[in-house]
């Protein structure tokens, strides 16, 4: 007879260790630089803003928490002007912007090869020149004597600017023309950087396909890379409307007093009024307003997953 074998023994369950609380704390830990900053430099100023909007008084016999929430009426009441100016102004500056980049940031991803670095250095260079410099430059550009004002006033075209109410007479700087030039042009990186990431992550083959099934191009651009490079369109927009809003070196440098944005009121208020419960009212008017907006924009363009 032969011996049969015996099975073999099973292995004794391999015991899952519990993670120790050092380890389980380091993600913490990592975080907190970053929570300790937001705290100090974002949490703690807005606590103040707050309080300082619900204080009344004077420079001279100083100012105190009396919770007059007034201010917020009187604020809004007197600057609601500035505030639609701003808005239609920063949204006219981000159409212009999405309008300017998407065919630039297109090109960058799709038609560049080995001149997309060049391309992607001459958008980002701007930035290493100062805002204020280059809104000075754009006050030197469109200054009355300047070429640009002799050119559009040998093609008539101030004729028409004039007649729609965006320049006035035969002239560009101070005028609304002028405030959403220089918007579109120091926020135009804003817009190009989003949406050149956003196209260069488009598979090519997806157009090949769209191609072989006889798809024209400007098919294929509506039904397969414009859907695609939406988060591109939305993170654009919102870098470049929020900051363009609440701007006032723009509106202060190129254009007139009829022209100031909300921007200008605040800095106003805060520097030569000295009105600090006016002017913290109204930081946060635009802050909620600006918030508003953006949910619903967020919300409409069903991009809540890709911002």
């Amino acid at each position: 007879m032969t011996a049969t074998k015996a099975p073999p023994a099973p292995e004794p369950a391999l015991e899952l260790r519990k993670p120790s609380t050092r380890k389980r704390l380091v993600p913490y830990w990592l975080l907190l630089p970053g929570i300790v900053w937001l705290l100090v430099f974002f949490a703690a100023p807005l606590v103040y803003q707050a309080s300082t909007s619900l204080q009344t008084g004077s420079l001279e016999e100083g100012f105190e928490v009396t919770w007059h929430v007034q201010t917020y009426a009187d604020a809004l009441t007197e600057y609601y002007p500035q505030f639609l100016r701003s808005v239609a102004y920063a949204g006219t500056a981000t159409a212009l912007c999405l309008l300017l980049g998407y065919p630039l940031a297109y090109l960058i991803a799709f038609k560049a090869g080995r001149w997309r670095n060049v391309l992607m250095i001459l958008v980002i260079a701007p930035f290493f020149t100062s805002f204020l410099i280059r809104t000075l430059a754009w006050k030197t550009i469109l200054s009355d004597g300047g070429t640009v004002v002799s050119v559009l006033n040998s093609l008539h075209i101030l004729d028409v600017t004039s007649w729609l109410g965006v320049t006035e007479g035969e002239r560009v700087l101070a005028t609304p023309l002028a405030v959403v030039c220089g918007l579109t042009y120091n926020f135009l990186p804003f817009m190009i950087l989003p949406l050149y990431t956003s196209l260069e992550r488009i598979d090519g083959r997806l157009h090949e396909a769209a191609g072989d099934l006889y798809a024209r191009p400007f098919t294929t651009f509506r039904k397969v890379t414009f859907p695609l490079s939406m988060p591109g369109v939305v993170a654009g927009t919102l870098l470049t409307f929020i900051p363009a809003t609440g701007d006032y070196i723009n509106a202060e440098l190129l254009g007139a007093a009829n022209q100031k944005m909300v921007g200008n009121v605040i800095q106003s208020q805060f520097l030569r009024v000295l009105d600090y419960p006016t002017a913290a009212a109204l930081s946060f008017i635009l802050m909620a307003a600006i918030l508003a907006m953006v949910t619903v924009y967020i919300r409409k363009s069903g991009t809540e997953d890709l911002v």
